[in-house]
C-alpha cells in the first residue's frame, strides 16, 4: 500500500515503524528533529512540510494513496490536513485521530468522507469503565463475531498450583516471570501467573473467582488520580455507570476545571503537597479501585504503590510507554493502554482487519488473536482446510457457539469462525495463513 502519515510524533513514528514493512510509507511533519530521528531508524520517506498546505501533497499527485492517517497532536490540523490531502489526491481510506470527543456528535466525519475517527482518550477511559464490571479481571477483550471474551486474571499468591481444563473455555496464554507463552497442552497454573482465558463470560468469571481469592465482588468506590482530559473522561464514564468517584490532582487549576465539567457529580480533591495523609482524611483507603491516570508512567507507578500500601488491593495505571508495561505487571498493577498506545493499536487493528478478519493484540502486544468468519456467500463454505502447524500458537474453530481444537482437516460450514492465538514471534506466519485461507 501507499500510505501517508501526517504527524511524526510518537503515534506517527510507531505506525511508520510497523507499516514500513511491506508498504510504501511517507511521513510529513514540520519538525526537522523528529523527521531526522525517523530517517535514521526507519526505511521510509520523511518529508518536511506543513500538512495543512495542499501543495505538499502535489508530490504524490501521480499515485493512488491507499491510506491517509492524520495523527498530529492538534485536532484542527488533523481535520484540515485530511481535507487538503483529499482535495489533491485520490485516497482510498482516511483515518483521523482526535482528542476532543465532541467531534463524534457532529457531521465532520460524513462531510470529510473520513473512514474512521479515533478518539484515544475515550478509548482509554471506556477500557477502564468496562473493567469495573469484571472485578477479578486484569483485562477484557470483546469480539464482533462471538460473545466469547478474552479475559485475563492474576492468580493469587496463596493459591496452590493446579491443572485447569474445561470443555467450555480454554487457556490461550500465560505470563509468568515476565515471559509469555501459549500452552500447547494442559498446563499447571502457578501462583502469581497472569492467565488468559477465552470462552463464555460466565464460565470464565467462575474460574476467575477460584484463581483470585481477593474479596472484591463489586466495584463502587473509585479513586482517579489525574484531573486532565483523560482523568475527567474516566470520571465521566464511571459516574455514568452509577459509581462513586473521587478525582484527585496536585494542580488547583485542573481541579477547578474538572469540578466545573463534572458539575459536582464527583468529589474533586486538590492534593497540594502530595501528602499521603489524604488517604485517612478523605477515606481513600476504603476505595474499591485506584486508577492512576497521569501522562507520566513513573508517577502512575508510584501512586499505585502508595495506594496498595494504604490498603487498596485493586490498582490500575495508564501505560503510555511500553518499556514500563512489564514493570507494572510485576508490581501487581493492572495496565491500561494510554491514549497514544490506544490510538496506535486501534489504527493497526483496523488496518489489519478486513470485512471478515479481526485482529487484536493482547498481553502488551506480546501476542495476537486472529478471527476469520465464514459468511453464507463465501467461497469457503464446503471447503476443506487444514490447520497451520506452528509452535507457540493455538488454533480453534467455532461452530454453533461451541469451541473446538483445530488440529486436523475440517470442512467449513456457514458461520464457522476460525480462531488463532499466536505469540509475537509467530504472528507474521499465522497472519499470512489466516488471510490466505
Amino acid at each position: 500500500m501507499n500510505i501517508i502519515i501526517a504527524g511524526a510524533g510518537k503515534v506517527g513514528f510507531n505506525l511508520a515503524k510497523t507499516l514500513c514493512i511491506g508498504h510504501n510509507v511517507t511521513i510529513i511533519d514540520k519538525n526537522s528533529e523528529a523527521l531526522h530521528r525517523i530517517q535514521e531508524s526507519l526505511d521510509i520517506l520523511p518529508m518536511k512540510g506543513d500538512v495543512e498546505d495542499s501543495s505538499i501533497y502535489n508530490h504524490f499527485i501521480d499515485k493512488k494513496i491507499d491510506l491517509f492517517i492524520a495523527v498530529t497532536n492538534v485536532d484542527n490540523v488533523n481535520l484540515i490536513s485530511t481535507l487538503m490531502a483529499d482535495s489533491v489526491l485520490e485516497i482510498d481510506r482516511k483515518f483521523v485521530r482526535l482528542q476532543k470527543h465532541f467531534f463524534a456528535d457532529t457531521q465532520v466525519q460524513k462531510k470529510l468522507s473520513i473512514d474512521m475517527l479515533i478518539f484515544p482518550i475515550k478509548i482509554a477511559s471506556k477500557a477502564i469503565a468496562s473493567l469495573m464490571d469484571y472485578p477479578k479481571a486484569n483485562n477484557v477483550k470483546f469480539f464482533k463475531y462471538t460473545d466469547f471474551k478474552l479475559i485475563s486474571v492474576r492468580v493469587s499468591k496463596d493459591i496452590e498450583p493446579m491443572m485447569i481444563s474445561s470443555k467450555n473455555f480454554t487457556i490461550v496464554g500465560i505470563e509468568r516471570d515476565k515471559s509469555f507463552f501459549i500452552p500447547q497442552k494442559d498446563e499447571e497454573v502457578l501462583p502469581n501467573d497472569l492467565v488468559y482465558f477465552f470462552g463464555p463470560e460466565e464460565d470464565v468469571r467462575t474460574i476467575c473467582n477460584v484463581l483470585d481469592t481477593a474479596d472484591k465482588e463489586d466495584i463502587q468506590r473509585c479513586v482517579v488520580f489525574g484531573a486532565d482530559e483523560l482523568g475527567i473522561s474516566i470520571a465521566k464514564d464511571l459516574i455514568e455507570a452509577k459509581r462513586s468517584v473521587k478525582l484527585i490532582d496536585t494542580s488547583l487549576k485542573l481541579c477547578e476545571k474538572a469540578d466545573e465539567i463534572l458539575e459536582g457529580r464527583a468529589s474533586v480533591i486538590n492534593l497540594k503537597y502530595g501528602d499521603t495523609t489524604i488517604y485517612e482524611e478523605e477515606g481513600l483507603s476504603e476505595a474499591d479501585v485506584f486508577i492512576a491516570a497521569t501522562n507520566n508512567d513513573e508517577y502512575n507507578i508510584i501512586k499505585c504503590l502508595e495506594a496498595q500500601d494504604k490498603g487498596i488491593s485493586k490498582v490500575m495505571a495508564i501505560n503510555n510507554e511500553m518499556e514500563y508495561y512489564s514493570l507494572m505487571h510485576s508490581l501487581g498493577i493492572i495496565v491500561v493502554r494510554g491514549p497514544k498506545m490506544s490510538a496506535y493499536n486501534t489504527i493497526m487493528e483496523h488496518i489489519s482487519a478486513s470485512g471478515v478478519i479481526i485482529e487484536k493484540s493482547f498481553c502488551g502486544s506480546k501476542a495476537s488473536v486472529y478471527m476469520r468468519k465464514v459468511f453464507s456467500n463465501s467461497n469457503f463454505v464446503g471447503k476443506k482446510i487444514k490447520p497451520l502447524k506452528v509452535n507457540k500458537s493455538k488454533m480453534f474453530y467455532m461452530r454453533d457457539s461451541k469451541l473446538f481444537p483445530f488440529n486436523e482437516k475440517i470442512i467449513l460450514e456457514e458461520s464457522d469462525l476460525i480462531i488463532a492465538f499466536s505469540t509475537l514471534k509467530e504472528s507474521t506466519k499465522v497472519k499470512q495463513w489466516i488471510y490466505e485461507l
